[in-house]
């Protein structure tokens, strides 16, 4: 049986970072387990291919939620990544740390070294921001962080006079002085390639002696003894392997497959587990529960001025911009599908944002079969403005369904369903009305394709978003962060309660969502995960 200081289960957002940090100073070995495979992929490194690896099971879990009574009955598709770099690999790349306020509630819900004062230090240190370094920006770290404002489609430029006109400020910065206000979304991206948390810090990492990294390994089991964790079971190419930690066993699998490895490891609710066969390591109701996440949905116009629609759809466009692609790494593919945004309150009474906007040169309305339509658009001028939830109240679970780690566990968001998530969503999808009637819209305006001038009343918004919201893709709070055992999975320096050499270091912490994507945290959560570890290791 080898033995590693440390192993790390899941190389995505947070894992890569571990790896990386852990490794640096060559006084420990470091043991990663990824259960998918390399990142090295052409449609992975290009920033919208993104689109072709939204289903693609060599890349991605492909995992679908129960139906949802909040959804309309349906049951969701959940992209997460299944390689190196995990979710970060193929996402749309926004990078948006969050509110200040978000990370203040962390701490003054007893997680001392998690307000936002705490966690500039970490942020500034990950960036490499195209902008420079200021009082809320970071130069020279592993993470480039792209300012797309020369970039965007000309289009972009109505979509920020019409926020302006409908009583937005223009923002320059949502990771500056302030979050609210509608501008242009930076990306994590350079000279045209992904920049993920692979690239970033595991490929770094990898060309240390003391790091080992294992592709295709699916972690099964923690083993344990007594109640220490000691090492990790998987399996690799039909093959069962056994490795040991000598200090620490870390899980970086995510919102999902966190709370799913303990729970097949005998960490979870009680009841669940010993229905199952598994024997009960540590009880805990909460692991798996608390599952938040953000809930999307697009509104789509017929426009009157070309968009992006009219390059990416024919086969010349296709042609023309692959070409621009592969000679100069430049144009539509070098960057995201998400050129611009904002966040803005529902109600001018509430002290902060609680909704997200996303304007895309680009229209969807017409679905294909096998990929996200990103490089397919609909045959006519279009444009969208979509728009998520910020701080969700509704609480879902995810819960595995047997003792085979191979199954997929169950998904249960429990979209919408509290009336204070619905009366903000309805007022959210006005408000993206109302920015479309402004005049630097409303003139180029041929029609609203979806949802359709014929919904109108507040019954009928609602159904509609019931029916064609989805997530974002941003579920956090599965192995919730707190210092009581009674109500949480991992202590504040994220070792797992009741457990000794184990912790959880990924989004699934997050004692609640933060307002915007979750990736930029993601990696910070790594960051100051690897201090906490580095720390207590003296």
């Amino acid at each position: 049986m080898q033995t590693y200081d440390f192993i790390v289960v899941g190389a995505g957002s947070a894992g890569s970072v571990l790896a990386e940090r852990l490794s640096a100073s060559g006084r420990f070995s470091v043991l990663v387990l990824e259960a998918g495979g390399t990142d090295r992929r052409f449609y992975v490194q290009m920033p919208l291919g993104y689109g072709k690896t939204f289903y693609d099971p060599a890349v991605n879990w492909n995992y679908r939620t129960e139906p949802d009574p909040g959804l309309a009955g349906n049951a969701d598709h959940w992209p997460r990544g299944k390689l190196l770099g995990g979710s970060s690999s193929i996402n749309a790349m926004v990078w948006i740390r969050g509110q200040r306020e978000d990370f203040d509630a962390w701490a003054a819900a007893g997680n001392p070294g998690w307000s936002y004062a705490d966690l500039l230090p970490a942020f500034k240190a990950i960036e490499d921001f195209e902008g420079g370094a200021d009082e809320w920006r970071g130069a020279g770290g592993p993470v480039h962080v792209q300012d797309c404002r020369p970039l965007v489609h000309p289009l972009t430029q109505r979509y920020l006079k019409a926020a302006e006109q409908a009583g937005l400020p223009l923002n320059p910065d949502f990771n500056g002085a302030s979050q609210e206000g509608a501008g242009v979304y930076q990306i994590t991206a350079k000279n045209g390639r992904r920049m993920s948390a692979a690239r970033a810090f595991l490929w770094p990492a990898m060309k240390r002696a003391n790091v080992r990294v294992e592709t295709h390994a699916l972690a099964t089991k923690i083993l344990f003894e007594g109640s220490r964790a000691v090492g990790i079971e998987y399996e690799q190419h039909g093959r069962k392997h056994i490795v040991r930690a000598g200090r620490e066993v870390i899980l970086s699998g995510g919102s999902v497959n966190s709370p799913q490895l303990l729970q097949l490891s005998g960490i979870g609710p009680a009841t669940l587990l010993q229905g199952l066969g598994i024997p009960v390591v540590h009880a805990n109701d909460h692991v798996g529960a608390n599952l938040q996440d953000h809930l999307g949905i697009n509104y789509s116009f017929k426009g009157r001025e070309p968009t992006l629609n009219q390059i990416l759809r024919p086969w010349w466009g296709k042609m023309l911009v692959g070409m621009q692609y592969l000679l100069l790494r430049s144009g539509p593919l070098s960057l995201s599908m998400n050129a611009a945004g904002g966040f803005f309150r529902t109600d001018p009474a509430m002290t902060r944002p609680n909704m997200q906007l996303y304007f895309q040169a680009f229209s969807t309305v017409i679905p294909k079969s096998g990929e996200r339509p990103i490089l397919t658009p609909d045959p006519w001028p279009g444009f969208s403005v979509g728009l998520s939830n910020c701080r969700p109240s509704s609480r879902g679970e995810i819960m595995i369904r047997s003792a085979n780690p191979r199954d997929y566990p169950r998904i249960t968001p429990n979209a919408y369903s509290t009336d204070q998530d619905v009366a903000e969503m309805l007022a959210a999808v006005k408000f993206v009305r109302k920015i479309a009637a402004q005049p630097a819209l409303a003139e180029i305006i041929e029609e609203e394709v979806l949802p359709g001038p014929s919904i109108t009343s507040d019954e009928d918004l609602i159904l509609d978003f019931r029916k064609r919201s989805g997530t974002v893709y941003h579920p956090v709070s599965t192995c919730r962060m707190g210092p009581d055992a009674g109500n949480n999975v991992v202590d504040p320096r994220l070792r797992v309660h009741g457990i000794a050499g184990l912790r959880v270091i990924d989004a699934s912490i997050y004692p609640d969502n933060i307002s915007g994507n979750t990736n930029a945290a993601s990696i910070m959560t790594g960051w100051k995960g690897a201090d906490m570890v580095l720390e207590d290791c003296g």
